[in-house]
Parts: C-alpha cells; structure tokens; sequence
C-alpha cells in the first residue's frame, strides 16, 4: 500500500469518528436544552397568566371606583394580553395525561375575561345593580385561575421530570460513549502514527546506513528488502540497481587496470628480454674506453652520450626530476643527433638559473626535442635551428621547445593538443611521444591549459609548456 493510500484512508477515519463524538454529545445536549426550554415556556406562560389576572382585577377596581378613561385604556390593554397569553399557551403541545386541567383552565380563563366583559359593559350602561355581585365573581374566578395556575406548574413539573431523568440517562450514556470513541480515536491514532513512522522511518533509516556503507567503500552491505509496497520500496529497489551498477562498474574498472598492469609488465618484460641494461652500459663503457684509447674522441664521447641517454630514459617515469636533469639528458640527446646531422643543425639553449631546481616529470623535454628533430628539421639541408628555452614568469615557469622547420598544419595541432581528434588519412604518427607528454602533463598539474602550439606551413613550430611554480610528487602510472 502507497503511503498517499495510507494516509488517505486513515485520516478520514480518525477525523470521521472525531466528528461522531462531537455529533452525539452536540445532540445529547440539544435534547435536554429542547426539553427543558419547552417545560420553562408553559411555566412562564403560566405565570404570566397569573400575573395578567391580577393586573386586569387590579384595573378593573380602579375603572370601578374612577370610571375614568385612563383605567379603562389600561383595563382593555391588559385583557388583550391575556387572551393572548391564552392563544399562546393554546398553541403548546398537551400532555394526554393534562388535558382535562388545560380545558378547564381556557373555560376559566374564558369565562373571567366573559364576566370583566360583563362589568365594564354595565359600568359603560350606568347600569350600577349588579356590578358589586359580579365583581365578586371576577374576583373568585381570579382566584380560581391563579390556583389552576400553580397546579398546572407543579404537574409540568411531575411531567417533565421522568423525561429529564431519562434525558439525563441518555446524555450519560451518549458521555460514556463518547469517552470510549474518544479513548479508541486515541489509541488508534498513536497506534496508526507508530505503524506508519515504522512503515517509512525503518525502511529510510536502513537506506541510508547502507548509503553511509557504501560511501565508505563497502559494497557487501546487503540489497535492500522490505515488505512494503510503497514509494520506499520503489527507492530501495532502484537503490539496489544503483549498487549492482557500481559493483559492475568498479570490477570493470578493476579489469581495465589489471590489464593496463599486465600489458606494462608484458612490455616491460618483453624490454628486459631483449636487453640487458647493466650488460649494455658495460659494453658501451669498454667501447667508449677503446675508443678513446686509439684516440677516437669524438667516437668515445658519442657512446658515452648513448650511454648517459639509455641510462636516464630506463629511470622510473613515475618520478619527479629537476630541470637541471632534464637539461642534461637534453644535451646527451643532441650530442648524439649532432653526430648525424652535424653542421646542418644548431642548437640554441636559453635558461635562467632560478628555474633548474623545479621539479616536472621525467622525460618531458627529450621527446619535444625528438619530435622537432624528426617532423621540423630532418628534410633541411642546412640552417637548421633547434632551441630549448626555459624563463620564469608570474607562478609559473615557461619552458619552450622551437625550431624552423616545414611546421604543421592546423590538423595536426588539433589532434597534438586534443587526444580526442583522430586523424583522416594520416598513416605516418605525428608525435605520439609528444602527445604522451601532454596527456602526463594535464595528469601530473591537474589543470588543462598547460600546453600551447605556434606553428604554421614553413613557419616553424615552438611548443610552450606553462608549468605551475609548485613541488608536486608523482603520481604512480604518469
């Protein structure tokens, strides 16, 4: 069940029986107020008629003794409101018990308002003979209607007092029953808050240590499970896929590198197989020796330049170097492409002393070096021109490799500065030792806008490398 179903069924519930415990004590309490403003009513009517009698007697006397026509006003205004009165009590409900007493009292009522008729009209008829005995009459009729009165009070008072008894046991019940629907309301209400935190909180709260497992690089926390079937079990389900897909992806990972690995040892292995390092140092020196012992100088320094360049570019290409380093194994290189080129090539080194100590990676400055040599100057027959230079600047320290060359299209400095660009028809490489110094760059700096090419067709090239004025250790595998 969805959590909006949840909700959406057991709200209404608990506000539904809320309102049904408002509803029943509301009408428990309206029955009563009915009753009793029903019973205080014909009390009220009653006295009311009494008190109306003895004003009409009272005015009566005085029109009698007076005659004037102040009392009579009032006398005709006072027998008005009890007939009203009369007509009012006529329109209550009459008990089957009452109705005797009530038709007595409208024939007693009627007949005191007949016999005032009665005396006000001889009084008007100065008709003077029998008003004494009919005001007597009145008067005794009064009386007779003040007693109804009272007894027709205390009998609403005996009627009505089992319909309060039992008006009384109805609201206690209707009490009762509300306490119970009010105590049910409750607890389902806490048991429905405790179920539904449960349903979710649960479920979250085991999401999320499995989040915090996994952000720790603990992949063997378990798939997610629960019985629920809401959006909480939909979020776990695709958690788990979200979990499966990083296993997949972190072993393919792990296969990539186990392979990188075993291909580098392969090479590496395949390398040691064919040469000996420490067997063809040795044999280079004893040449260098009997070189220089039957006086080939210039043959005994080319070798020991072999010798010097072999041995630096076998170092771990993990490590830092300084540029001084760089600088020497740079010179080795020339020396021995001297030998081959001769007079047609002049090489032109610029550095500043403040710069030697900088460390950058191993062999960065050799294969720029090469790649001038081979794709600028080797068509030349003279003049050529290779230079390295190496000037601080603001943070940074700006190494430049230059020659004059045939330079390079447009093409080829796209696919040298974005390893991405791959070239249409080139079947000869262009520079892959250069782009592999500039892929360890942009790794060993971090940042991207390291390298810079001006070249153009018979224009030359130089390749600025801008390398960040910061000692950094090497990472393993640049």
């Amino acid at each position: 069940m969805k959590i909006r179903t949840k909700l959406f069924i057991f709200i209404p519930i608990i506000v539904i029986l809320l309102n049904l415990i408002s509803f029943f004590i509301f009408e428990s309490g309206k029955k009563v107020q009915e009753s009793y403003n029903l019973m205080i009513d014909k009390i009220y009517i009653y006295k009311q008629i009494s008190n109306e009698t003895d004003k009409n007697l009272r005015y009566l006397s005085s029109y009698i003794i007076y005659q004037d026509a102040k009392n009579y006003k009032l006398l005709i205004e006072h027998k008005n409101k009890l007939r009203q009165l009369k007509n009012k009590l006529m329109k209550q409900s009459i008990e089957k018990n009452n109705e005797l007493n009530i038709e007595n009292y409208y024939y007693t009522l009627d007949t005191f308002l007949e016999d005032e008729n009665g005396i006000t009209k001889s009084l008007l008829q100065k008709n003077y003979s029998n008003y004494v005995d009919e005001y007597k009459g009145v008067e005794k009729i009064a009386s007779f209607i003040k007693e109804d009165s009272q007894n027709l009070v205390d009998i609403e008072l005996n009627n009505y007092f089992p319909i309060y008894n039992n008006v009384v046991k109805n609201t206690i019940s209707m009490n009762k029953l509300g306490v119970m629907l009010f105590v049910i309301t409750t607890v389902m209400s806490i048991v429905f808050a405790i179920w539904l935190s449960k349903s979710i909180l649960s479920p979250i709260n085991k999401l999320i240590y499995m989040a915090k497992q996994i952000g720790k690089g603990d992949f063997e926390v378990g798939p997610f499970k629960t019985s629920t079937k809401d959006e909480v079990s939909i979020l776990g389900e695709i958690f788990n896929e979200m979990v499966l897909n990083l296993k997949i992806l972190m072993a393919k990972n792990l296969e990539i590198v186990e392979k990188d690995r075993l291909v580098k040892e392969l090479e590496l292995k395949a390398l040691q197989s064919q040469i000996n390092p420490h067997f063809l140092f040795n044999t280079l020196n004893v040449i260098s020796k009997l070189a220089y012992i039957e006086g080939a100088e210039q043959t005994s320094d080319l070798t020991i330049s072999t010798s010097n360049l072999l041995r630096y570019n076998l170092r771990k290409l993990d490590e830092a170097v300084s540029i001084s380093d760089e600088i020497m194994n740079a010179k080795e290189y020339f020396s021995i492409q001297k030998a081959r080129f001769r007079e047609r090539v002049r090489f032109e080194l610029n550095v500043e002393e403040e710069c030697l100590n900088q460390l950058i990676p191993c062999l960065t400055i050799q294969p720029l070096l090469e790649n001038a040599f081979i794709h600028g100057i080797e068509h030349m027959e003279k003049d050529a021109v290779i230079g390295l230079e190496i000037k601080s600047a603001i943070n940074n320290i700006v190494i430049s490799v230059y020659d004059n060359g045939k330079g390079m299209s447009d093409e080829i400095k796209a696919s040298l500065l974005d390893t991405s660009y791959q070239l249409q028809g080139v079947k000869k490489s262009t520079g892959l030792g250069t782009t592999n110094v500039f892929k360890r760059l942009k790794l060993y700096y971090g940042e991207e806008n390291i390298v810079g090419i001006e070249t153009g067709i018979n224009k030359g090239t130089k390749i600025n490398l801008t390398i960040p004025l910061k000692n950094h250790k090497m990472e393993g595998g640049l």
